[in-house]
């Protein structure tokens, strides 16, 4: 596997078990804590190996709690997510890694911003088909995809969100990841180092999950989008300088 040094490896171990964690406890998350601290610190790990991240703690949380998915909304938003997964495999192919850096620390940002101004918009199929069509395209070029989907359903009952929006998660994962196979961009290492991290991801699903009542919902929220602020700021300031 790499040259890829092992301080680096538990860095990236350990933020992939806290965004595990994230995701247990409110639906999405291992995208916005990862995907930038594995961008600053192993650019040509991304997004291969958050995806793959992304696609294991989907599939837990889909198990956990598929009685709860509302799959009218996800008839209308995961097939939506098929042609924005062509494109975002297409600006993989096209940039380089610092522009794609850019791209995912204002993507994370934009996120931050609309979840602190609680931004609602109706769920609608068209609004639905958009969201999976932005989903698809930021999802395989930058590995967060969750925003645009998970802004229409901020507002609704917490297991509902979290098992429909595995059910687009888990989905959209494979679409992508096939997407970037075919384009040529699914490198071996990023997918054997996920599989090296998988227990670590397995913990921080387990932890999340059993502690979802203890949580205090606001200063929890808070302590999260500091953590996707500041690495988001940092990977803007690495790529643009």
């Amino acid at each position: 596997m790499t040259d890829l040094a092992w301080q680096v490896g538990v860095l990236i171990g350990l933020v992939a078990m806290l965004g595990a964690y994230v995701q247990a406890v409110v639906g999405l998350g291992i995208g916005l804590v990862t995907a930038p601290v594995v961008a600053l610190v192993a650019p040509e790990l991304v997004p291969v190996l958050p995806l793959w991240l992304a696609l294991l703690i989907s599939g837990l949380n889909l198990l956990g709690e598929h009685e709860h998915i509302d799959w009218r909304s996800t008839a209308w938003s995961l097939p939506a997510r098929v042609p924005g997964t062509f494109v975002g495999a297409w600006l993989v192919a096209s940039f380089s890694e610092q522009q794609i850096g850019v791209a995912l620390a204002l993507m994370v940002l934009l996120a931050v911003g609309l979840t602190i101004h609680t931004v609602e918009v109706p769920v609608t199929p068209a609004t639905l088909g958009l969201a999976g069509f932005v989903a698809g395209t930021t999802g395989t070029a930058t590995s967060i995809g969750g925003p645009p989907i998970a802004l229409l359903y901020q507002h609704g009952i917490p297991q509902v969100v979290r098992a429909t929006l595995s059910v687009f998660f888990f989905g959209g994962v494979i679409l992508s990841l096939t997407g970037l196979a075919l384009s040529g961009s699914l490198g071996s290492e990023p997918s054997l180092l996920a599989l090296v991290m998988s227990p670590g991801v397995l913990l921080g699903y387990v932890v999340g999950r059993r502690s979802r009542r203890l949580v205090d919902g606001p200063w929890f929220r808070r302590g999260v989008l500091v953590v996707c602020t500041l690495s988001a700021v940092a990977l803007l300031v690495r790529s643009v300088f």
